[in-house]
């Protein structure tokens, strides 16, 4: 078409949507990461997605707590929208690190597309899973 030509449909192109998150390598999605202290217990907080691309990230800050000297760890995925195999080793990973010092890492997740993950993959019955993250505080002090 020229530039002095109109189209058939009187101007109106159809509409062109980007899409406006894209997911994968070099995408928007992201992973944000917090972490405080609650009744002495450290409590990372994740949102966004934990796969290939951002676990590293949560491996790093998991890394860091237990060298810090935190054992007693509790991970709130309430705001977690995918978790993939990646992400399940950090995790895992994460656990192995904090029992070598007679910690714990529970976490809190209530979306059951992500507890489905832990059910399948059998590791419900590794990880403590909690509905919030002081229902998890308060089971971990009941152990003591």
């Amino acid at each position: 078409m020229r530039g002095d030509e109109v189209p058939s449909d009187g101007g109106r192109e159809p509409a062109r949507h980007a899409e406006a998150t894209v997911h994968g390598a070099g995408g928007y999605v992201d992973l944000k990461l917090d972490h405080h202290t609650n009744d002495g217990i450290e409590v990372v907080d994740v949102e966004g997605e934990i796969d290939v691309y951002t676990a590293p990230r949560l491996r790093e800050l998991l890394i860091e707590l237990v060298n810090i000297g935190h054992y007693q760890l509790v991970v709130n995925m309430e705001k977690v929208e995918f978790l993939d195999s990646t992400g399940l080793g950090v995790l895992v990973g994460g656990l192995k690190r904090v029992r070598a010092h007679d910690g714990s890492l529970d976490l809190v997740c209530t979306q059951e597309r992500i507890l489905k993950i832990f059910r399948i993959t059998g590791l419900t019955k590794v990880f403590g899973i909690h509905d919030s993250v002081d229902e998890a505080i308060a089971a971990r002090k009941s152990e003591k």
